[in-house]
């Protein structure tokens, strides 16, 4: 078993795939990783001198009868130094289906071969030390990245951004858990002055480094995930109209009948590089009727459970507005007064706490703007994603959290033997982050959320 407790080398199976997209494109690239792949480049191409991570062009040909099946590339990375840490060899073909079928089908065709499983080529990867988990997950957010600051982040921590923190923690409480240890073993021999003061001292200061880490308002995980924004207010106030704006097409009916809108309605957005889902909500107000009520209850439901959310009041009946969706706005809630076409000049700044901004949905005025603002407040709150490395899963919060308490336990020289285990506890939760212990259990979970090929 290897220090990531899987097989050394995983060289039981060669297994193959598509490594690009399904559908008809000018180049499509089929991968082999294993023992067979050399044997497999040989059979193919009939050519035996293929140079490692040269490009060669060949001839692919299918076995049985000697039939042409296209004119591609070769590449060649023989095991340590490939992707995998196994022979790998890739084909470049090209891109229409029909190709591609048929080379899959004579890969196929031979013995000792299978189709690689999601994510099985970066979990051989992995297994074979070539990245740890955080970076393989960082992988797999750079093939989903969608916006700029995704892209970034995940390039950030495939690059080891986080797996580098991580390893620099572990390895300062192995040592802390060695001079401990020591302590224990040695205690009729002289140690060094101040040992355990500096003992004391550095775990410390990991919990306070950890500490800080885990404060970060979740903002890694939210640009992962995308920043979520409701857009709540009473029936007929513009919610939808404002909402089709953001779309730039209409997405949800508006009309002027209250109660039109009595689901939860999604977008998704990319504002200043930041993935954003902004919900269209029912209009917040008693009603008799089953169906609108239950689409109340599910508007506050995403309000409460959004990052953002933008209240939405009428002009024509201020002062008057719905104190419930005041309090849905949180601290830093935006609110938005719409149809100020209706009151020329008189505008209200304020209103409950909250410096408005001025809209009309109907001639256009104050939208640009708002858009804006929006996109500001984002920004604001995802600040420090540009320039550092974030948490970006939920299993690293926790493992850290694990961490952290084990730290806060430790006794130092008042209970010795209990600090050694807190610091072995300690150890194992950051391990388990990076896969540097047994993480069997969680590969799986991991893996699965890569595509076919990676």
């Amino acid at each position: 078993m290897s220090e990531h407790g899987g097989p050394e080398g995983l060289a039981s199976a060669t297994i193959y795939a598509e490594a690009t997209a399904f559908g008809t494109a000018g180049i499509a690239v089929v991968r082999v990783s294993g023992p067979c792949a050399r044997i497999v480049m040989d059979r193919l191409t009939g050519q035996t001198k293929i140079k490692a991570r040269h490009a060669t062009r060949v001839n692919i040909y299918r076995s049985h009868d000697g039939e042409l099946l296209d004119s591609a590339l070769a590449l060649w990375f023989p095991k340590p130094y490939s992707f995998t840490g196994e022979d790998i060899a890739e084909f470049h073909l090209h891109g229409g289906r029909a190709v591609v079928a048929a080379v899959l089908a004579e890969l196929e065709a031979i013995s000792g071969l299978r189709t690689a499983e999601p994510g099985e080529f970066s979990r051989r990867a992995f297994m074979n030390e070539k990245m740890d988990l955080t970076e393989a997950e960082g992988l797999a957010d750079l093939i989903a990245a969608e916006t700029e600051m995704q892209r970034k982040q995940a390039l950030r921590q495939l690059n080891g951004g986080l797996g580098d923190r991580y390893e620099d923690w572990r390895h300062r409480l192995l040592r802390d858990l060695a001079h401990t240890e020591a302590v224990l073993d040695f205690a009729d021999e002289e140690l060094p002055v101040g040992l355990l003061d500096h003992l004391n001292q550095d775990v410390k200061l990991l919990v306070q480094e950890i500490t800080a880490h885990l404060d970060d308002d979740r903002r890694g995980e939210r640009l992962r995930e995308g920043v979520r924004v409701a857009i709540v207010g009473p029936p007929n106030v513009g919610k939808s109209s404002l909402f089709n704006h953001l779309a730039k097409r209409d997405v949800v009916i508006v009309h002027d009948r209250a109660g039109t809108t009595r689901d939860v309605v999604e977008i998704q957005l990319d504002l200043g590089g930041f993935p954003v889902f902004i919900s269209d909500t029912a209009g917040i107000r008693e009603s008799s009727d089953e169906v609108e009520s239950e689409g109340i209850r599910r508007a506050k439901a995403v309000a409460e459970e959004s990052d953002l959310v933008v209240g939405v009041c009428d002009a024509s009946v201020v002062p008057a507005l719905d104190p419930e969706t005041l309090s849905l706005l949180g601290e830093s809630g935006l609110l938005v007064m719409n149809k100020i076409d209706l009151l020329g000049d008189q505008l209200p700044e304020m209103i409950g706490g909250y410096r408005l901004q001025h809209v009309s949905c109907r001639t256009g005025a104050g939208l640009d703007g708002l858009t804006e603002t929006l996109t500001t407040k984002v920004h604001r709150m995802m600040s420090s994603v540009v320039s550092g490395s974030l948490i970006s899963r939920q299993r690293h919060r926790e493992s850290l959290i694990e961490c952290r308490n084990a730290l806060a336990r430790f006794g130092g020289a008042q209970a010795v033997e209990l600090s050694a285990e807190e610091l072995r506890h300690a150890v194992h939760s950051l391990g388990r982050i990076t896969g540097r212990v047994d993480v069997e259990d969680i590969l799986g979970l991991i893996f699965r959320e890569f595509c076919i090929g990676k």
